[in-house]
């Protein structure tokens, strides 16, 4: 059975793993999966609001998620509770899996950011990808990575970034 059938799975979980131990896990409405990207939609899974400075999470923020297979990062749309569009976060993480109705992500420490209007793009969470020692225990993931954040970043600032998701 397709996962774009009437039939099909229409919610999976969430699972996003760091360091090898699940940090969250959450409901997803399942929008899409065409065998390579997974798209999903969720509310704001945290507690309460994170601010991060260049931006807040909340409740009533609503996040519409990418996830690849074969891609080294995830990209996560965000529109607060009224629609308009807060920006992009993308999580730096191993190619994605979905079984048995589990949508699993290892998120690698690196993190970008890309405003709603493009003007901000920031590089998140360096040095705790540099503390994970990744590049140690798993040099190829980490120059996969890094590869990953780089390509983003690229796209971010100068490419046609909403390319990635149609």
């Amino acid at each position: 059975m397709s996962a774009n059938s009437p039939d099909a799975l229409r919610t999976v979980e969430v699972v996003l793993v760091k360091s090898g131990r699940t940090k969250i896990r959450y409901p997803a409405e399942l929008l899409a999966d065409d065998g390579t990207r997974v798209t999903v939609r969720a509310p704001w899974a945290g507690e309460g609001v994170r601010d991060f400075g260049f931006v807040r999470f909340e409740p009533g923020d609503v996040f519409t998620e990418h996830y690849w297979r074969d891609r080294w990062y995830a990209v996560k749309e965000v529109r607060d509770a009224e629609g308009v569009r807060k920006g992009w976060y993308c999580d730096i993480t191993r190619p994605a899996t979905l079984s048995g109705g589990e949508l699993v992500v290892e998120d690698l420490d690196l993190d970008l950011w890309r405003s709603a209007d493009g003007t901000d793009v920031l590089r998140l969470d360096e040095d705790e990808f540099a503390a994970s020692g990744l590049a140690t225990t798993d040099p190829r993931a980490a120059t996969a990575a890094q590869n990953a954040l780089d390509t983003l970043e690229l796209l971010a600032r100068e490419g046609d970034f909403e390319a990635l998701f149609g």
